[in-house]
């Protein structure tokens, strides 16, 4: 059984690369995987996702990719060059199915994202989106991903139990952003929970960023949280 320590993958999602690096080697020790997003990845993200690989890291490279299917197959297969371990795309089946026929590292588990975890539906009104209860939307963007070979899915924790109960899920992953310590600051989320919430819940990874980067004490706050945990 997996330790509950390798479910938590940290976010490094500051702007400043040597404070993504200073933040690695601090919690070297307690950490096994991390999270990779935009924020991070266009100031150096190819070499220093290959540096904490080399580490002996995994790495999930949150990329949320949109585009036309020939332009995400070939970015796909740029990318399983680095040996990543998760890769996100959005949740539409023709950009599931190219990232699938794109992908060359048969480990690399391609994650669909339903809605962002700062969205709700008054946001979803805004871009048009078709009515209906955000919970209902997300368990059809899901199925539609998986039924496209999506390898899991990136959710709000709260919508964890209701994913986990769709029989397309069974051995797919569930990968929950959103996730905030007890007494931590929202910042834009909208649809959060805590660590043990979303575990218990039958999350199999917890993504938390800013309330570990973000803190005075680092690995003192990663302590605690796998303490809860």
């Amino acid at each position: 059984m997996m330790h509950s320590k390798d479910k938590l993958i940290v976010a490094l999602d500051s702007n400043k690369l040597s404070d993504s690096k200073r933040l690695t080697d601090e919690l070297d020790s307690l950490i096994s995987f991390y999270k990779i997003g935009l924020r991070t990845f266009v100031i150096d993200g190819f070499n220093f996702a290959t540096d904490l690989k080399q580490r002996g890291k995994r790495i999930f490279l949150d990329l949320k990719l949109f585009d036309i299917q020939s332009t995400i197959r070939e970015t796909v297969s740029k990318l399983s060059g680095l040996g990543i371990d998760f890769l996100t795309v959005h949740g539409d089946p023709s950009i599931v199915e190219a990232a699938l026929e794109g992908k060359k590292n048969n480990n690399l588990k391609i994650l669909a994202v339903t809605f962002l975890t700062s969205q709700n539906r008054i946001d979803l009104n805004m871009s048009l989106i078709k009515e209906g209860t955000i919970e209902d939307l997300v368990l059809e963007r899901a199925t539609n991903a998986i039924n496209a070979g999506a390898d899991g899915i990136i959710a709000s924790p709260l919508d964890v139990t209701s994913l986990s109960s769709l029989e397309c899920m069974t051995g797919k992953l569930i990968v929950t952003p959103g996730i905030r310590p007890q007494n931590s600051k929202i910042g834009d989320q909208k649809r959060i929970s805590t660590p043990s919430a979303a575990l218990a819940a039958g999350a199999d990874y917890i993504v938390i960023g800013r309330p570990i980067w973000q803190s005075d004490h680092p690995r003192i706050s990663v302590e605690k949280i796998l303490n809860d945990l």
